[in-house]
């Protein structure tokens, strides 16, 4: 299991270090989101395998990045000393989390009485993401209703949830959004 953490740190390393090769900078701080990894740690004494499935850790002073949908903020956030902090074996989450599944804001493909593969309309539709986008002046290049910010929770929300074990440090505000549009197929899709 280390050998597995340690090699999604050395992918998600040579990502960003592509990118800041491809954009002609440099790293001037590191701040992961490092979700759904298992660890060996030492909690109340004892060593146990944490495994963080929908979290990340936020151990006392250990920085993390928390995003919300394509059309909320993100936060830079790091990890207080607490006794809730303590129980919840030094965690946060990772993310706004959603309220409804990917098919159920998208919509489904079902067939007709004559076989044919029709649309099923989902819970969001397209002009109400692009004005969701529109009014926080962002810009969205590709996306589909499975990624709308109305299948998300809102992140402040979230965050309150977990008052007195992490504390917000900077709030970054998106511009741009760039996602695999909807006419484009994932062949690494599940």
């Amino acid at each position: 299991m280390t050998l597995a953490g340690d090699y999604a740190y050395a992918g998600r390393r040579w990502v960003v270090n592509r990118v800041l090769e491809i954009i002609g900078s440099k790293a001037t701080k590191e701040i992961h989101n490092h979700h759904n990894f298992a660890w060996r740690e030492n909690h109340f004494g004892h060593d146990l395998w944490v495994v963080r499935k929908g979290a990340t850790p936020a151990f006392p002073g250990q920085y993390g990045f928390v995003g919300g949908s394509m059309g909320d903020d993100a936060v830079i956030l790091k990890g207080v000393s607490s006794e809730v902090s303590a129980q919840a074996l030094y965690s946060t989450v990772h993310g706004a989390g959603r309220v409804m599944s990917r098919t159920a804001a998208k919509g489904k493909f079902v067939r007709d009485e004559q076989g044919k593969k029709q649309r099923q309309q989902g819970l969001v539709r397209h002009d109400e993401m692009h004005k969701w986008l529109c009014d926080k002046g962002v810009f969205l290049i590709g996306g589909d209703l499975d990624e709308a910010p109305q299948a998300y929770r809102r992140l402040d929300s979230v965050l309150e949830a977990h008052a007195g074990t992490i504390e917000v440090i900077h709030r970054l505000r998106p511009i741009g959004v760039a996602m695999a549009g909807r006419d484009i197929a994932d062949p690494y899709k599940d």
